[in-house]
């Protein structure tokens, strides 16, 4: 999704298709309760490269999950949807995308993107990579650095380069199990002992 600096436009369609799959689910097996396992999770992915690759690994999810041996067998991803393009119901903006991606036509991009897939399934590189789920932020160093300024954090989260990229990540506390000791720090900013509430 691209936001068209509407800040609002991606977390407002994740949860909108986030509530709706959920529902429908739940009626269909008459089931209660949460449908997600985790809340959603937004990543910056820096136009060019760096969203042609995270299109592959997601193209790729399925076949990693070991439930078919190319993204062409799976209905519900973006690989079949960007190799044949639709005429009715197209979920994909493909001019954008063909500009996003940095091709002149959307014919190079077609191409380039069976060319990718087709080598991460012969090379063995096709491995859970966390940059794409865990980061905030993942492109070039100037455009994480963007980001960074952006949040405002400061000094929080940290970047660093991974491979071809740098991320944005957040910082992880290591958990402390001295629950004796008054002054260190259970969260970054939040300080609350039991010993406290009591």
């Amino acid at each position: 999704m691209v936001d068209d600096k509407d800040r609002d436009v991606i977390p407002n369609s994740i949860k909108l298709v986030a509530g709706r799959t959920g529902q429908e689910f739940n009626i269909r097996k008459k089931r209660k309760g949460a449908f997600w396992e985790d809340r959603y999770h937004a990543t910056a992915i820096e136009s060019g490269d760096h969203l042609f690759r995270c299109l592959v690994y997601i193209d790729l999810n399925m076949v990693r999950a070991g439930v078919v041996d190319h993204p062409s067998e799976w209905p519900f991803c973006g690989y079949n949807e960007i190799q044949e393009p639709k005429r009715k119901s197209i979920l994909i903006n493909y001019q954008k995308l063909t500009n996003l991606l940095g091709f002149d036509s959307y014919d190079d991009a077609i191409k380039y993107h069976k060319r990718w897939v087709d080598d991460y399934l012969g090379n063995g590189n096709n491995i859970r990579d966390d940059k794409w789920t865990e980061s905030i932020a993942v492109g070039e160093k100037d455009f994480v650095e963007r980001v960074k300024s952006l949040m405002g954090v400061g000094n929080r989260p940290e970047g660093y380069r991974s491979g071809a990229s740098f991320q944005l990540r957040e910082l992880v506390a290591p958990y402390m199990a001295d629950f004796g000791a008054k002054n260190r720090d259970i969260g970054h900013d939040n300080i609350c002992f039991w010993s406290d509430i009591s």
